[in-house]
């Protein structure tokens, strides 16, 4: 027997496909919308679907923007010929908290993992590699997840791009192994970039 609405119902499953949110979270999250006055509500879905219809890539570095080219990639002060690759638009927002990165950033939105079926063609390693080839690049630093995914990704970055002389470069291991960029402190951070090897 079913205690709840079949909206509230609805709204724990969906709310529960979101990353991160557990089926009890879920559960708190709904009763909690339920519960709010309308008019924020509707504040909520209008700001969901702003965000939806009003976001989209970087024509450079593929983090997700709401112009044709991100607040980094347009600004001319940056070193354009050292290239930083993240996972997720999330870890790139890590390292300009920083403040310390001076280069531009690829985002690759995944990484490499055997066991969930994504191969290297389902992220954007061949949108790197056009950059790469149509660029004056000094340097790539690979800056992935210190997981088995993000070292899987990191060396086939690595094997990609040696044949063409660019410097390929990994962030230091003051990024625990298992760590997600995004949740780890900017000095932690400051020093894997700081401490990067060569590849």
């Amino acid at each position: 027997m079913d205690i709840y609405s079949r909206y509230i119902k609805r709204l724990t499953q969906e709310l529960a496909g979101l990353p991160g949110v557990g089926a009890k979270s879920a559960q708190r999250l709904a009763f909690y919308i339920v519960n709010m006055p309308k008019e924020k509500v509707l504040s909520l879905s209008e700001a969901i679907l702003e965000a939806k219809e009003n976001t989209t890539y970087c024509r450079e570095c593929l983090c997700l923007t709401d112009s044709e080219t991100c607040p980094v990639c347009s600004d001319l002060k940056r070193d354009h010929s050292t290239i930083m690759v993240v996972e997720e638009t999330r870890d790139m927002m890590a390292y300009e908290k920083t403040c310390k990165y001076e280069g531009v950033y690829h985002v690759l939105h995944g990484s490499i993992s055997p066991m969930s079926g994504i191969g290297p063609e389902d992220i954007k390693l061949k949108e790197l590699m056009k950059r790469l080839s149509e660029e004056e690049i000094n340097e790539v630093i690979v800056a992935t997840n210190s997981s088995l995914e993000g070292e899987t990704t990191a060396m086939y970055i690595s094997k990609l791009i040696k044949p063409t002389g660019i410097k390929v470069t990994r962030i230091a291991s003051g990024v625990p192994v298992g760590g997600d960029l995004e949740y780890i402190d900017e000095i932690t951070l400051l020093r894997a970039l700081e401490g990067r090897t060569d590849l």
